[in-house]
């Protein structure tokens, strides 16, 4: 088994810890990519279709807004 690298500081708990030196390296990635991926999935949802409509709109010939958004 891999060993762990710890973030705990040796001897007594200075005044200003939090806690937080107890997490491992790989716990405190996981966390932080997995905020990064929750986010990034938030922005994709939300972003791809006015990105497309942007991205036609700026295209040559300009079309209007009605037809980028008409299915036909």
């Amino acid at each position: 088994m891999a060993s762990r690298i710890s973030l705990k500081a040796k001897g007594k708990n200075s005044k200003g810890s939090k806690g937080k030196e107890d997490r491992t390296i790989s716990e405190s990635v996981k966390e932080w990519s997995t905020w990064a991926l929750r986010k990034a999935k938030v922005i994709t949802h939300y972003g791809f279709i006015p990105l497309v409509i942007i991205i036609g709109m700026n295209s040559e010939p300009k079309p209007q807004l009605s037809q980028l958004l008409s299915p036909v």
